[in-house]
């Protein structure tokens, strides 16, 4: 495929189509597109109305807890320059943590259920439903819900079910019904497939709470756009701690919201590295990888165009990754487009090389990070020894690790 035109700014898009270049859209059932039609004519008057924006940035301070801190990792810059002066290399960069799993719910989706939640009660919708991978997303949902007194019915695939008790049972606590989808490998796509049959047969009166930038549009958008309080407070925290903008800013990529949440604001700062890091699974030579733009093609799923696993003959397939955040065979339509475009680089990191940074950085940093967010501080371990010590990298801390611990004990032969 060619590399698309370089355009003058990397923040404009989608056009009025929902399109990111050639990727995004609506592909969706017709009678999905009058529920579509109105959700974009309510997001247009929202997005740009002061009163909404003031009532979520009151729900987002006082309720969430934002701003989340900008963290000095400096137990993880102190052992990388070790490693750095170990190996004769450049001396070692400062890394800085965007702490998101210090928000309410433990993640950054609750930045997007707020602004939904929000949105669903303008257009005078009665039941909430969202699908959940790690359950951080269908914990915002419940959260939201029941903050606002909506009911609220959570898609979940039976393998994250199982691996994800922690949430389920905190979904349960907060009034959702959770419901196992064990259609496929009972994962995100999955639950993701359920959560849209649902919202065809109730058209009516329910709100789909889409949780990553994905999806038909203007899902990829208002999602983005809601997240971008990320990338905006990182932006000027760095330039109040640092005076200068950083040098790079990593962030994992399932779906892709933390990502384009962190990555957005930067993106017209030439002089600023992106990199997002796919999950690599057990390698890409195989199939037991989530690695959509580094090992797929592009193709439509869950109604929009963008790089997607599949197999010769055009089937998704499902995928592998230790982590359940980021166990989804697409990605975001913007993320494809900034793929093509060159603006930000994709990197897969491999299941072991993400556990071993959850156990450098909880053993480092007094800090246990989601299985997600092991993924970009892996990537951050390899490229920072070889970094100046006056260089600055931010990685993007999307969650907090307390829904892993029993994953992770698996990974390690342990019980709790």
């Amino acid at each position: 495929m060619d590399k698309p035109a370089t355009p003058n700014s990397f923040r404009t898009g989608p056009d009025e189509q929902g399109m990111f270049g050639i990727f995004g859209g609506r592909f969706v059932a017709e009678t999905l597109m009058p529920l579509i039609l109105d959700l974009e004519r309510n997001w247009n008057e929202v997005k740009n109305d002061p009163d909404f924006k003031a009532e979520l940035t009151d729900l987002s301070t006082h309720y969430a807890g934002r701003p989340s801190k900008l963290y000095f990792a400096e137990g993880l810059t102190r052992h990388l320059r070790e490693v750095s002066s170990a190996k004769g290399l450049g001396g070692g960069a400062k890394v800085y943590f965007k702490r998101e799993d210090l928000n309410h719910t433990g993640s950054h989706k609750i930045n997007n259920c707020l602004g939904q939640i929000l949105l669903a009660k303008r257009m005078g919708k009665k039941r909430i439903i969202a699908e959940t991978g790690a359950g951080q997303h269908g914990v915002a949902s419940a959260t939201v819900a029941a903050r606002f007194g909506f009911p609220c019915v959570v898609y979940m695939g039976a393998t994250d079910v199982a691996r994800q008790s922690p949430n389920v049972f905190r979904m349960k606590l907060l009034g959702a019904e959770v419901r196992p989808v064990t259609a496929g490998h009972g994962t995100l796509k999955d639950a993701m497939n359920e959560a849209l049959r649902d919202w065809v047969t109730n058209v009516e009166d329910t709100y789909y709470l889409i949780g990553t930038a994905a999806g038909p549009h203007p899902y990829p958008e208002l999602v983005r756009d809601f997240q971008s309080v990320i990338g905006s407070e990182a932006r000027a925290q760095i330039l109040e701690q640092e005076g200068r903008l950083p040098d790079t800013i990593i962030a994992c990529v399932g779906g892709g919201s933390n990502a384009i949440g962190m990555f957005h604001p930067f993106l017209d700062d030439k002089e600023v590295r992106i990199i997002g890091i796919e999950a690599g699974g057990r390698g890409l030579d195989g199939i037991e990888h989530c690695a959509s733009m580094n090992a797929g093609r592009p193709g439509v799923l869950h109604g929009n165009r963008t790089y997607l696993l599949q197999n010769s003959d055009g089937q998704i397939m499902d995928g592998h990754s230790i982590s359940a955040g980021l166990d989804y065979p697409g990605v975001g339509p913007e993320h494809s487009w900034l793929r093509d475009s060159g603006r930000v680089e994709y990197v897969p990191i491999l299941d072991d090389e993400a556990l071993e940074a959850f156990k450098l950085t909880t053993r480092v940093e007094g800090i246990i990070p989601a299985l997600e967010s092991a993924h970009a501080i892996a990537h951050a371990v390899k490229i920072v020894p070889a970094m100046d010590k006056d260089q600055i990298v931010i990685v993007n801390l999307s969650g907090r690790g307390d829904k892993d611990v029993h994953t992770v004990a698996s990974m390690l032969g342990m019980e709790i």
